[in-house]
């Protein structure tokens, strides 16, 4: 009894050690995974266009969700390979941390949660091509024309909603994305007396939008998400375009 004892002591030992070792190389490769992308952030961060600013570096206070580094996303696969962080230019960056800032005083905990921001012109076409199958008059309503290029491609654009004080987003009636009718801001009236906006949906809808537009930010009037920082015409007087990831990161 005791020598049978004593061996399942040995065996339990032995597989303990085994657990714990291996947890041990768990915990090793996600550290070392944590920490290149850590240095990858890092690296870019320091290689950014001087023109352009990271939103969060500004303002801690903002959340990124950014749409289009994965697959959740009207393509439904990732489209960025470099870009990881919400980048605006210093003017429109500045702005937005204003917004924040009077969201948190109306609301606090509140947060503004950016789901898009400097978008290459690039990824532009790509978001045009893969909707080819709409003229490119309904098209436009969407995505524009990369041919015309879209405040994004400048840093001048964010597409973005409002988080509560526990993190979750608030209920617009329509998700990101979104390229029914009912995303449309000009046509929440009209779904408010169907029944397919709700008061409370209308009423989040208008908090970012006047909370935007105290600040000078432009609402598109097919998608309640998007806010341009000024005409498109005065952008490209104004900011460098960004025809690639690459050009973003080029201040070496």
């Amino acid at each position: 009894m005791c020598r049978a004892a004593f061996v399942l002591f040995l065996a339990l030992l032995f597989t303990s050690c085994q657990h714990s070792e291996g947890a041990k190389n768990t915990h090793k490769r996600r550290s070392n995974s944590q920490s290149k992308q850590t240095q990858f952030t890092e690296q870019h961060q320091r290689s950014l266009d001087t023109n352009l600013l990271d939103v969060q570096a500004l303002n801690p206070q903002i959340q990124i969700e950014l749409k289009y580094t994965g697959s959740d996303n009207f393509l439904g696969e990732k489209l960025y390979s470099k870009i990881t962080k919400a980048y605006l230019q210093h003017d429109v960056a500045q702005r937005l941390s204003r917004v924040q800032e009077a969201l948190e005083q109306k609301f606090p905990g509140y947060k503004l949660l950016i789901y898009d921001a400097l978008r290459p012109v690039t990824v532009q076409q790509k978001m045009w091509t893969a909707l080819d199958s709409l003229p490119p008059i309904e098209r436009a309503k969407f995505v524009s024309n990369p041919k015309n290029l879209s405040l994004h491609n400048m840093g001048a654009a964010i597409d973005l909603t409002i988080a509560n004080a526990k993190g979750t987003p608030l209920d617009m009636g329509a998700g990101f994305d979104d390229i029914r009718q009912i995303a449309y801001p000009i046509y929440e009236d009209s779904f408010l007396r169907t029944g397919a906006l709700s008061l409370e949906q209308v009423a989040n809808r208008k908090l970012l939008r006047t909370l935007m537009q105290d600040q000078g930010f432009r609402q598109l009037p097919t998608e309640w998400w998007h806010y341009n920082a000024c005409s498109r015409e005065e952008a490209k007087k104004k900011y460098k375009v960004y025809q690639t990831e690459a050009q973003i990161f080029q201040n070496q």
